[in-house]
């Protein structure tokens, strides 16, 4: 077999077919769009129109709202940050900020800052982390590995009461 002899199998694809080339081809005149009105032509976008009666979307209620003042956080674990110090790729002399990660490539951007969580082990010692939160188990495991975090998010003010 050579590569010029190369060929499809019988019936394997199919002639498209040639729309609106003259009433013999089955497919002419009005070139199998039916007749007259805006669905006869291109560029049709009338999704959700109900032929004038209030469609779905309109019909049922509003729910929920979007909380513009939402943090969007890089949550990260404890064991990307090791594999990435054993890589060689974060130093452990200099903090660790979202900056370093993402020059370090662990983090493909900023955001609103870095949340840790504590899957996975970190056996590197003495490393100090600016992040801006925690959960417990990272902290634990962290300080466990003679390792500081410094939290860089404001404080919940406590309400007299």
């Amino acid at each position: 077999m050579k590569l010029n002899e190369i060929k499809d199998n019988a019936g394997s694809s199919k002639k498209r077919m040639r729309v609106g080339r003259g009433i013999g081809s089955g497919k002419g005149k009005t070139g199998g769009r039916g007749v007259k009105g805006q669905k006869a032509r291109s560029g049709v976008a009338i999704n959700a129109f109900e032929g004038g009666q209030m469609p779905l979307h309109r019909r049922l209620p509003k729910r929920g709202f979007v909380n513009i003042f939402r943090k969007d956080f890089n949550e990260l674990n404890l064991d990307r940050i090791q594999t990435a110090i054993d890589a060689g790729k974060i130093d452990v002399a200099q903090p660790v900020t979202v900056d370093s990660l993402v020059a370090a490539g662990v983090l493909s951007r900023k955001r609103d800052g870095v949340k840790l969580l504590g899957k996975g082990e970190l056996t590197a010692k003495n490393v100090s982390f600016e992040v801006y939160a925690a959960s417990k188990s990272a902290l634990e495991a962290i300080e466990k590995a003679g390792g500081s975090v410094k939290i860089l998010a404001p404080q919940a003010e406590v309400a007299d009461a």
